[in-house]
């Protein structure tokens, strides 16, 4: 699935099962709930946090594809093409960080 027919699909699904977006502001909040799901279990994965009983459950990687959800919502709901976008990004990275990484001492 390339990420345009991810958006078309989000979409589709939002005005259907999902009846409509929540606002922009809502999302938002909602993203961050998400990424937060996704912290508390990077922390008790790979951090030094132990897990509680109510963490056992959870899936990293429903986690993760929540936060991209609610992501693609996002962009949907503020005619942001996220391919493009994308492209833009790693080109702007490219383009700053050319000689950055490599040089970095720490990453040696």
């Amino acid at each position: 699935m390339t990420i345009k027919e991810a958006q078309e699909i989000v979409d589709k699904w939002i005005n259907t099962t999902g009846i409509r977006y929540y606002n922009e502001l809502t999302n938002t909040a909602v993203l961050m709930e998400e990424v937060g799901e996704v912290a508390r279990l990077m922390a008790r994965i790979y951090g030094e946090q132990s897990f509680k009983k109510s963490d056992e459950a959870h899936n990293l990687a429903d986690e993760m594809a929540d936060v991209l959800f609610v992501l693609i919502c996002l962009a949907n709901q503020t005619g942001i093409d996220l391919t493009e976008a994308l492209h833009k990004n790693l080109d702007k990275k490219t383009k700053r960080d050319k000689e950055r990484h490599a040089n970095n001492e720490k990453l040696k």
